[in-house]
């Protein structure tokens, strides 16, 4: 698999992750994040993400055991650095201007783990209050299942790893040092309280100005988070902030809260919520059985909207798709994934027909809007025809909730329709053929005698056409005759030319240098014997391989340079000396000649390599037998 394919099969998971949970990975590092779900995976022996794609299908409780491989030691000081940041200089300062000098502060700090970000918070409340008013009046509780981390949460002791992240000048002011470790100072200590809670089973803390719960949501599906965010809802003050984990979008939850800076991932409460979510957060039996009543009368009511004969959907006002029926998803291939997604983000705005205006007309006139014969292509290449209906819904207060649209399939009836006409048609058309037919026939007797006629005519025709083939047919003889005179010629020039290149080959095996050939490619076509012995590489074993890609004692490289010379015709020939290594070890002076190979066009480069040393000691070997016979 290309590691193109790889990435793209980890982005359809994180998308899926996305859609699924609603949380949001894609600002994690890539290379760290695709680290640790490979890791995930190979215990589970999975080979590939797609196979761990369904595998999460399969098994909803894989997700838990993701997250947190995903999430290894992700709690510490100012995690996150640039969302704090924004805290500090924008949420915080915020939150105590809106609050009487006397007014208490409430923080609910949920899923603490070992107490590092309700500790932050002490410190950034605290340089902005001042010591004394953020003893006085604030509270920051914090909460977890964890026994273990909560134990170790109210000891309030770190190392100096787990304090790296905060800044020297706060770190000198807030902490402690007790022994080899980092204590918070004991009297900011007090105002942050550690408890045991549930996020599912207990009563949410209330009257709360912020709710800090970073990538929490995350470990619960999607129902079991629509409970807890109407919980954290309920807990938070009319105005509250809530601050979550850089993954997590409440995405299906625009109900209650509404981001103030979606990059942060801080939101704040939307005072008017529902019956249904506040029956989420009661715990006594009366609003358990209204709850449980609701839940039917709703459940009822989506079946019984679910099994319409029509194809229908719901948008709320924000664009957002909350309903459709059972004959919408399978008429536009959509899916209980598609509930709680951008309707602009559907092929359904947009094909078979631009939707968006038409509800914004509706909205505008607040009247329905009416489409007939709305023309729809079908992947088998059949038409489907669709009448369309776009209803504003508008609540008792005449405020519009959303809106309504309905498809009718009507192709039966434009068929039927158009099945009509062709019939028709065609019967004028019969009416007209059996017209012309009585005319037909009364020509038809005339047109049989001249056939007579021309049948004779064509019988002479016919023979002459005989002669016509036997002449062509001595032609064709003739043709055949002269194909193999030149066939014989062909043969003549090939055996020619097999002497050429022998006389050619015995040329090159005579020379006592190297002798090498390459293409305009730089690839070798010719490698004498004497090349083999200089550098110790045979014939077929370099033939067709690039020069620049040998590993010989040449410097190859030494040579590009000339050689594309040569080949721009910029020079026809150069030489040089380099020094090189023979396939023996043995360091010597290489001369090599590069001179340029002409054809009809460039066909290439010849290089011509001598040992100099060897060449000089044959020499110096001539001239003594030389003097030896003039003696």
């Amino acid at each position: 698999m290309t590691s193109t394919e790889k990435d793209l099969e980890f982005e359809n998971l994180l998308t899926y992750l996305r859609q699924s949970r609603g949380f949001d990975f894609t600002g994690y590092k890539r290379s760290t994040l695709m680290r640790r779900v490979s890791k995930r995976i190979d215990l589970l022996s999975i080979e590939n993400f797609v196979d761990y794609l369904d595998y999460l299908e399969v098994h909803p409780e894989e997700f838990n055991y993701l997250f947190n491989t995903i999430l290894i030691n992700v709690t510490a000081f100012f995690r996150d650095l640039s969302a704090w940041e924004y805290l500090a200089e924008q949420i915080l300062p915020n939150l105590i201007k809106n609050k009487k000098t006397s007014d208490p502060i409430r923080i609910w700090s949920a899923g603490c783990a070992s107490g590092e970000e309700a500790y932050t918070l002490a410190i950034l409340i605290a340089e902005i209050l001042g010591v004394e008013q953020f003893r006085q009046r604030v509270k920051i509780y914090a909460t977890d299942v964890d026994e273990e981390a909560l134990s170790q949460a109210r000891l309030a002791l770190y190392s100096t790893k787990d304090i790296q992240t905060v800044p020297d000048e706060l770190r000198q002011k807030y902490f402690d040092l007790v022994g080899n470790r980092y204590g918070f100072r004991s009297d900011l200590r007090r105002s942050v309280i550690f408890g045991r809670h549930d996020l599912l089973q207990d009563a949410p803390i209330s009257r709360l100005d912020l709710l800090v719960s970073r990538n929490t949501l995350m470990y619960f599906n999607s129902e079991t988070q629509g409970r807890i965010l109407s919980r954290f809802h309920f807990g938070l003050n009319y105005a509250g902030y809530l601050f979550l984990g850089k993954a997590e979008m409440l995405l299906m939850y625009s109900g209650l809260f509404t981001p103030i800076d979606l990059k942060n991932r801080i939101f704040t409460k939307i005072s008017s919520v529902n019956m249904r979510d506040r029956l989420l957060v009661t715990g006594n039996s009366v609003y358990e059985e209204s709850s449980k009543r609701l839940s039917r009368q709703l459940r009822l009511r989506d079946m019984g909207f679910d099994t319409v004969s029509i194809a229908q959907i719901v948008i709320d006002n924000t664009g957002i798709l909350v309903m459709m029926s059972e004959q919408a998803r399978t008429l536009f291939a959509l899916s209980i994934k598609d509930l709680a997604r951008p309707f602009q983000d559907l092929e359904l705005s947009y094909r078979p027909i631009e939707l968006r205006s038409l509800i914004e007309r509706a909205y505008t006139e607040r009247r329905p809007v009416n489409l007939t014969n709305v023309e729809r292509y079908l992947p088998n290449s059949e038409k489907q025809y669709l009448d369309v209906i776009i209803t504003p819904l508008q609540d008792i207060d005449t405020n519009l909730l959303g809106v309504s649209i309905a498809f009718h399939d009507v192709s039966r009836y434009i068929k039927l329709q158009e099945a009509l006409q062709r019939s028709q048609q065609e019967l004028e058309t019969a009416n007209e053929e059996l017209q012309s037919t009585n005319e037909e026939l009364e020509t038809t007797n005339e047109e049989l005698q001249s056939t007579n006629e021309e049948l004779e005519t064509t019988n002479e025709e016919l023979q002459s056409t005989n002669e016509e083939l036997e002449t062509m047919n001595e032609e064709l003889q003739s043709t055949n005759e002269e194909l193999q005179t030149i066939n014989h010629e062909l043969s003549n020039r090939t055996s020619e030319l097999n002497n050429t290149n022998t006389s050619l080959i015995s040329i090159l095996k005579s020379l006592q240098s190297g002798i090498v050939v390459i293409d305009s490619s730089f690839n070798i076509s010719i490698w004498n014997y004497m090349a083999e012995d200089l550098w110790g590489l045979r014939t077929d074993e370099v033939l067709g391989q690039s020069i620049f890609s040998l590993d010989i004692g040449l410097p190859v490289e030494q040579l590009r340079s000339s050689i594309r010379e040569s080949l721009s015709k910029k020079k026809q020939f150069e030489e040089m000396i380099i020094d090189a290594t023979n396939r023996r070890g043995r360091e010597i002076k290489c001369y090599v000649a590069i001179t340029l190979l002409l054809g009809l066009d460039i066909q290439g480069v010849i290089l011509m390599m001598v040992d100099v040393d060897k060449v000089t000691s044959m020499i110096s070997t001539q001239d003594i037998k030389e003097r030896r016979q003039e003696k």
